[in-house]
C-alpha cells in the first residue's frame, strides 16, 4: 500500500508535464490530471486488509470507481487484473508477483476494442514480461523492481517511434510516461525515501495547471463519456459489441459485477439509455473535448463565460461564443442523469409523461464546479460566471465560494435573478459584450441594468408538476385544477417565482402576454426576445408569429425548455423571454 501511495504522489507531482505531452488518443491535455485524480481516488478510498490480496482488491475497487480518462481507466483495469491474478498465499514471492503482473496484462488488453501499441499498454506489457524474465534469476524484490524500471524506461523511450503522432511531435506517450513516473516513485522510495518526508511533499489537491495542446482538435467524436456499471446483465463480449457502435476509444475496465466505462461519442444521451437497460449506472461524467480544446488552444476572447444548464441557449450560440455550461443533475427514481448531457429534452418530456417517478433535480457538485472553473482560470485572463437565480438554486453560492478564493478581479460572479430563456438572453447579451471588446469591469457594472430590463413570462399548462416538485401547495394546485385555471408564472426583481397572472384558457394567457409586451414596447426598445417550450413546439411557433408582428422582428431563437426547468413547469409549458434596452 505504501508503494502505491508513493507512486501516486509521483504522478500528482508531475501531472503538468503529462498534460503538456498528451497527444494520444485525443489532444485534450488532461492525461496528467486524470491519472492524478485516479491516484487520489486510490489513496483516499483504499483500505488495508488482513492480506495483501484483500488490500489490492480494495485498491482495484477504488481505482475503478474513481478513475478518470483513458489512461486512468487503463491503469485501473491493470490493477483490477492484478488483484484477480494475485494468489491467496501468506508470503508473496518475487516469482508469484511477476507471474501475476504478466497475467494481469491479458485483463488489460481484453478491456479494449482496439488496443494500440506504442502506448501505456506496451510499456506495461514489456515491463511485466521483464519481471517474469528476471524473476527466474533473482528472488530479491528490490533488484527485480529496479531492473524492471530500466526496462520500462526503455519501452517508454521507444513509444516515440512506434506511434505516428508521437513520432511527428517527438514526444513519448503521456499515459506511458505516467506509469513510469509511478514506478520511479516506488523504486526511489524503496532505495532512498522516507514515507513521512514524501507525505509532507505531496500536494494537498490536484493541480490542473496551464495546458498546452500539441495537435488538432477532436473532429469525429465530441464527448468523452464515463460511467460506473454494476450488476451487468450480459457478457463482456456482448457489452463490447453493443457499445462500440456509439463511438471509439471504448474501454470496459473491471468485470460484469462492477466496471468502469470510457468511450468517446457524439450521443451521450442515447448511450446512457442503452446503459440503463444493461445494469445499474452511477458516477456519470461527460467532458466536452471540443470545448476543452478551444479553451486551451483556440480562445476567441480573453474573458471566458460560464453558465449552467438551466440557461436555455441553442448549441450554435454556445459554440459561437465558446460558452461552458455546468450541468445540473436529474433523477427519475434510481436513474441519475446529467441535464442536457445524458438526457436531452425530447427524452425527458417523454419520460415525464410515462414514468411513475417524478423527477428530482440536484445542483452541480462543488467538485464539478471547481474542476470547470479551475480549467477556465488556467487558460483565460478572467472568467465570468452567470447563473440561475439564487432564489431557485444553490449553485450560485457554490460558484461564489470558489470564486472568492481566487485572485481579485479574475473570477466575476453574476446572479442572473433569472432562469431558462431569460437567463439565456442575459448570457447572450454578456457574450456579445465580450465579443465587442467590453472590459470585465464594464460588464459587471452593466449587468444589473441588463438583468432589470429582462423579463420572463411562462404560460404553464398545469400546476401539477409544481405541486409534485414542492413549489406549489397541493391545495392551490387542486383549486387551479378544479377551476381549470391556466397560470402565467414570472420572476420578481429578486428572482423569486411569482404568479403573474391566470386565465381560464391558454388562448387568454397568450393574449395577456402579448398585451403586456405591447405596452412595454411603447416606451422601450426590444434588444432581443426568445421562446422556449416543453414539448409544445406548435404553440411556441404560434407565439412567435404573434410576437413577431408586435415587436417587428423574429425571435433570436426558439428551443426546447431545459429538462431541469421542465421538472417544475411540466409538459406543454411555453416561456417567453424579452430583453429591453
Amino acid at each position: 500500500m505504501r508503494g502505491l501511495q508513493i507512486g501516486g504522489m509521483a504522478i500528482i507531482r508531475n501531472q503538468k508535464h503529462l498534460n503538456e505531452i498528451n497527444v494520444f488518443p485525443v489532444a485534450d491535455a488532461d492525461t496528467g490530471f486524470n491519472l492524478a485524480m485516479t491516484m487520489q481516488a486510490i489513496m483516499q478510498r483504499s483500505k488495508i486488509g488482513h492480506t495483501l490480496k484483500e488490500t489490492l482488491d480494495s485498491v482495484a475497487d477504488s481505482a475503478l470507481t474513481g478513475a478518470r480518462g483513458n489512461s486512468g481507466i487503463i491503469f485501473a483495469q491493470y490493477l483490477h487484473g492484478l488483484s484477480r491474478e494475485l494468489p491467496e498465499i501468506g508470503v508473496l514471492t518475487a516469482t508469484h508477483f511477476a507471474q501475476s503482473a504478466q497475467r494481469a496484462v491479458k485483463h488489460l488488453y481484453d478491456s479494449l476494442i482496439n488496443p494500440v501499441e506504442g502506448t501505456i499498454l506496451t510499456v506495461i506489457r514489456e515491463w511485466a514480461d521483464h519481471l517474469v524474465e528476471q524473476s527466474q534469476k533473482t528472488s530479491d524484490f528490490l533488484h527485480l523492481l529496479t531492473s524492471s524500471l530500466a526496462a520500462a524506461r526503455k519501452s517508454l523511450h521507444e513509444t516515440t517511434t512506434k506511434l505516428k503522432v508521437l513520432t511527428e511531435l517527438g514526444v513519448v506517450d503521456a499515459g506511458a510516461r505516467g506509469f513510469v513516473y509511478f514506478l520511479e516513485g516506488v523504486v526511489d522510495f524503496i532505495n532512498h525515501g522516507s514515507l513521512r518526508e514524501l507525505k509532507l511533499q505531496a500536494p494537498d489537491v490536484v493541480d490542473q495547471s496551464q495546458i498546452e495542446i500539441h495537435t488538432d482538435a477532436p473532429n469525429k467524436y465530441r464527448f468523452c463519456t464515463e460511467a460506473i456499471l454494476s450488476d451487468v446483465c450480459t457478457s463482456m463480449e456482448t457489452l463490447k459489441r453493443s457499445l462500440s457502435s456509439y463511438g471509439d476509444s471504448l474501454i470496459l475496465a473491471g468485470s460484469v459485477e462492477k466496471l468502469h466505462l470510457h468511450i468517446h461519442t457524439n450521443n451521450p444521451d442515447a448511450l446512457f439509455e442503452e446503459l440503463f437497460s444493461l445494469g445499474q449506472v452511477s458516477a456519470a461524467k461527460v467532458d466536452d473535448m471540443l470545448r476543452q480544446y478551444q479553451i486551451a488552444n483556440q480562445r476567441k476572447y480573453p474573458i471566458g463565460l460560464i453558465t449552467d444548464t438551466a440557461c436555455d441557449l441553442p448549441q450554435s450560440i454556445l459554440d459561437e461564443h465558446q460558452i461552458v455550461q455546468i450541468p445540473f443533475g436529474l433523477s427519475f427514481g434510481k436513474r441519475f442523469y446529467l441535464d442536457k448531457q445524458t438526457i436531452l429534452p425530447e427524452r425527458f418530456y417523454n419520460m415525464l409523461k410515462t414514468c411513475k417517478d417524478h423527477p428530482v433535480s440536484s445542483q452541480p457538485s462543488p467538485a464539478s464546479v471547481e474542476s470547470i472553473m479551475t480549467f477556465a482560470l488556467a487558460n483565460y485572463k478572467q472568467i465570468l460566471n452567470v447563473h440561475i437565480s439564487d432564489k431557485l438554486s444553490g449553485v450560485l453560492n457554490t460558484v461564489s465560494t470558489f470564486a472568492a478564493k481566487q485572485d481579485p478581479g479574475r473570477a466575476g460572479v453574476i446572479n442572473s435573478r433569472h432562469l431558462s430563456v431569460s437567463e439565456g438572453l442575459l448570457v447572450l447579451r454578456i457574450a456579445r459584450a465580450i465579443e465587442s471588446g467590453c472590459s470585465f469591469d464594464a460588464i459587471l457594472h452593466d449587468a444589473d441594468t441588463w438583468i432589470a430590463n429582462t423579463k420572463i413570462y411562462t404560460d404553464v399548462n398545469t400546476l401539477r408538476y409544481m405541486v409534485r416538485g414542492g413549489r406549489v401547495k397541493p391545495l392551490t394546485g387542486l383549486i387551479a385544477a378544479l377551476l381549470n385555471l391556466k397560470p402565467i408564472v414570472s420572476l420578481d426583481s429578486e428572482g423569486k417565482a411569482i404568479a403573474w397572472g391566470k386565465s381560464f384558457s391558454r388562448s387568454r394567457n397568450m393574449s395577456k402576454i402579448a398585451r403586456i409586451i405591447k405596452q412595454e414596447i411603447a416606451t422601450k426598445r426590444v434588444w432581443e426576445y426568445a421562446i422556449v417550450h416543453a414539448d409544445a413546439r406548435e404553440r411556441a411557433i404560434t407565439y412567435s408569429n404573434l410576437l413577431s408582428e408586435i415587436i417587428g422582428k423574429e425571435p433570436a431563437y426558439i428551443m426546447p425548455l431545459a429538462p431541469v426547468v421542465g421538472v417544475h413547469n411540466g409538459n406543454g409549458a411555453v416561456g417567453i423571454g424579452v430583453s429591453y434596452d
